[in-house]
């Protein structure tokens, strides 16, 4: 007769998480008991490449290294998919089986690092894996407006004349605080509405 298991795939589950963080506070736990607690000024200064810290922290940060980072944690992530390929194609029960699986894990790795390259081919001609770009790159649009419709436009100033500036306003202004109008330093600001209150 077969056995029946009392605790099913998703027990075991629980047991393994349940074991992982009573080993991990256990030993955070026995870190608290054993470990020295002599906090200094020196210990507690920001690490900064084992020189003595000085300025502010809150620097601002050149985005370019965010760039590389990125491009270096996509292509670090794809030679994670490496290893897989080269366990089956070193692997020589499973060729001496068959031996299609040699070449077509051969073949599969080949596109595979074929698109890695494509891909870093393309970053390196956009030039975002250059540090300082050597020429500006000046944006362009899809646009089919010939240059002497916008030479046109830039001729014909007359007719794009901006409106001069009303003083209307400050005259009135001028006229209801006469201190503006006659130079004096001191300018009453007066209120431009009447605050009225509603009893409950």
């Amino acid at each position: 007769m077969h056995e029946v298991s009392q605790i099913s795939e998703f027990g075991k589950i629980l047991i393994f998480l349940i074991t992982g963080v009573l080993a991990v506070g256990f030993t955070f736990f026995i870190n608290r008991l054993l470990a020295p607690n002599n906090p200094t000024a020196e210990k507690l200064t920001s690490y900064e490449c084992g020189e003595e810290p000085t300025g502010n922290a809150w620097l601002p940060f050149n985005p370019r290294f965010y760039v590389i980072a990125l491009v270096f944690l996509l292509f670090d992530v794809e030679m994670v998919f490496i290893f897989p390929w080269a366990t089956v194609f070193g692997n020589h029960e499973i060729i001496a089986a068959d031996a299609r699986w040699g070449w077509f894990s051969f073949a599969e790795m080949f596109i595979f690092l074929g698109i890695l390259i494509l891909g870093l081919a393309y970053v390196w001609r956009k030039g975002d894996l250059d540090w300082i770009k050597p020429k500006q790159v000046i944006p362009t649009t899809g646009v089919h407006i010939p240059q002497h419709a916008y030479d046109n436009v830039n001729v014909q100033q007359n007719a794009y004349k901006t409106r001069a500036f009303v003083t209307d306003q400050v005259e009135k202004v001028a006229e209801v605080v006469p201190e503006i109008s006659s130079g004096d330093s001191r300018v009453i600001k007066k209120p431009m509405f009447k605050p009225t209150f509603k009893k409950s």
